[in-house]
């Protein structure tokens, strides 16, 4: 996945340049990301809707290919309507969307990012009433006590499938979705009527993505209070797990929250 950033060099910073040049920007092909291509992202960010970040990932990439935004993609006005519900600066929820996001909500064919949990499948299965043993003896990669299995992008679609076949519910609820990869099986928690319309939802957007995002944090008190607070070190525990000091989750949301504070204080 290409993410170029002010600093980066070479013939992918090139090609970006060769693009922003393609819809209108003033630019020497010099493939060094300077403060003219910078400007020029931004421009062309704000121009598409997208976030303006100054940083030219798959989004950006895609919109400048296609002259247009794709309509499931976040925009400035969706971060801003979670900060609102959340009781947030939206650089808050900007820094959260950079650290603890997918990047992206969607795989190239247009099908929402899952991972498929199949030791979720297992805990599913027997809550519902079925012999989850007997149907992990029989079908190990996609039930097991034990996490793993995992293959991928569009792969994990055809896990999500095969694992519908046994029990469609417990299949949705057992997959990650979308660019928080929030769990089918806090469907009820989040407001949704069935793990069939939180799924519904999650294919739709990645709006619809960060409303369940957000949903997740306001079931939270203590998730909520550490995000108001600003106490990243807690909100990336009880949002990553214990293992968040390995990845820096906190430290990074500390730099991501203190980069985009700067830039709306900053006069227009």
């Amino acid at each position: 996945m290409t993410i170029l950033r002010r600093g980066d060099v070479g013939a992918e910073v090139r090609e970006l340049q060769r693009l922003l040049r393609l819809r209108g920007a003033a630019l020497d092909l010099n493939a060094e990301f300077d403060a003219a291509t910078l400007a020029a992202v931004m421009a062309a960010q704000s121009r598409y809707g997208l976030v303006v970040d100054g940083v030219a990932g798959p989004k950006t990439l895609a919109a400048l290919q296609r002259d247009r935004k794709q309509a499931e993609h976040l925009t400035a006005a969706d971060l801003q309507r979670a900060a609102d519900k959340l009781g947030v600066p939206v650089a808050v929820v900007r820094a959260v969307n950079e650290v603890e996001s997918r990047g992206s909500g969607f795989l190239p064919d247009g099908r929402p990012v899952i991972l498929f949990e199949r030791h979720i499948m297992y805990r599913q299965l027997r809550a519902a009433g079925h012999d989850a043993d007997a149907l992990a003896r029989q079908y190990p990669n996609l039930v097991n006590p034990v996490r793993g299995g995992y293959v991928g992008g569009a792969g994990e679609h055809m896990r999500l499938a095969q694992a519908a076949a046994i029990d469609q519910a417990c299949a949705l609820a057992s997959a990650s979705w979308g660019l928080f990869q929030i769990m089918g099986y806090h469907w009820e928690l989040l407001g949704f009527t069935s793990v069939q319309e939180f799924a519904e939802a999650m294919r739709m957007s990645e709006a619809a993505q960060l409303d369940a995002f957000v949903r997740f944090i306001l079931a939270d008190p203590a998730l909520l209070r550490a995000l108001r607070a600003k106490q990243w070190a807690t909100f990336a525990r009880l949002y990553n797990g214990p293992a968040y000091k390995e990845n820096l989750y906190d430290v990074k949301l500390a730099r991501a929250f203190a980069r985009y504070d700067v830039e709306e204080k900053e006069p227009a």
